[in-house]
């Protein structure tokens, strides 16, 4: 007999759990929630286990018209950032029998070419960030059901979106240094035209604003660390007082400026403290090791896939951001008495 033969259906799974194929489809798709009783999920679980059923995915996906494929699309992969938002939402995807493929944007921004003959065809929906929307658009993404990280609850294209605390992360880095007696700052932003770098200087002006006596200059650069070195001489060297304490939007930011500091002959956290946002593996790498704000790009991946099944399935997805967290270590410290 052919080992095709053989192999257990979700008739199989009904007859040795003593319920009906209905209810077997319920529990295994899990949509049964509120329509089977727990202990009847499990006891269709565990007759599952025990005949060794496996769902035939192909054939449902044809009956169906879906694939169960998800793309995200993201910046190109220059941190280990959207590496960890892929992990997180590959490992939800995986338990609900979805597969999720990776379309870096070409250069982090810009215009890319549509891998799909048809996406809409392909795949049954998207995640993508805001800082890679001109991919998306270029892929008619924003036709399929859609969930944005790192956007503009009140503008997005998507179904939902799912963000991270940052104006909160802004507020713990502003309030750090502000303790620390900081009052001139030097905000090294990100020069992309993303939603999320937006509201970090929104957030840090409005924050700083509120203690009387403080200062803020701003210079832009490309998430690069030659760029950040170069814009960070740059603002050093103009004329006028120095500010005390950087604040750098992304930690390959702050390593362009340790280099600038370096360059200059100017200690961390002696003469200026550094701030970066992010913690990827870089802030303990560097010398000193560098306070940061520590963002859970695992969860973010988790919680953006959520979404999307949530959307898919007619449900409302989970609100509230994600949690961020300061991690001080020693590249901040009170400013030098002038």
């Amino acid at each position: 007999m052919a080992p095709s033969s053989t192999r257990p259906t979700s008739r199989d799974v009904a007859r040795a759990a003593g319920v009906s194929q209905a209810a077997v489809s319920l529990v295994l798709g899990d949509k049964w929630r509120g329509r089977v009783a727990e202990t009847t999920a499990e006891r269709v679980r565990q007759a599952a286990t025990d005949l060794g059923y496996r769902p035939n995915l192909a054939a449902r996906n044809l009956r169906l018209g879906h694939t169960r494929t998800v793309l995200l699309v993201v910046p190109a992969l220059t941190t280990e950032f959207f590496a960890g938002v892929y992990t997180g939402a590959a490992r939800v995807a995986a338990e609900h029998g979805f597969g999720v493929v990776l379309y870096p944007s070409p250069e982090g921004v810009g215009p890319a070419r549509d891998p799909f003959a048809s996406a809409q065809a392909a795949l049954d929906g998207v995640i993508a960030s805001s800082m890679a929307a001109d991919a998306l658009t270029a892929i008619s993404g924003d036709q399929l059901p859609l969930v944005m990280l790192d956007s503009d609850p009140t503008g997005s294209l998507g179904a939902a979106t799912v963000n991270l605390d940052i104006t909160d992360g802004v507020r713990q880095v502003t309030d750090h240094l502000l303790a620390l007696g900081h009052r001139h700052l030097l905000h090294l932003a990100a020069d992309v035209p993303s939603w999320t770098f937006q509201i970090r200087a929104r957030e840090l002006a409005d924050h700083l604003a509120t203690t009387p006596g403080t200062r803020l200059t701003t210079a832009h650069a490309p998430i690069t660390i030659d760029a950040a070195r170069a814009a960070t001489e740059a603002a050093l060297t103009t004329p006028g007082p120095r500010p005390t304490a950087i604040v750098c939007d992304d930690d390959k930011l702050a390593a362009g400026a340790y280099k600038a500091l370096r360059r200059l002959g100017l200690r961390i956290p002696d003469d200026i403290s550094v701030t970066g946002l992010d913690d990827l593996a870089l802030a303990t790498a560097l010398d000193p090791e560098l306070t940061t704000v520590r963002l859970d790009a695992e969860l973010f991946g988790e919680r953006g896939m959520q979404a999307l099944l949530a959307v898919l399935d007619g449900r409302e997805p989970e609100h509230g951001d994600i949690p961020v967290q300061l991690i001080p270590r020693a590249s901040t410290a009170p400013p030098r008495p002038s």
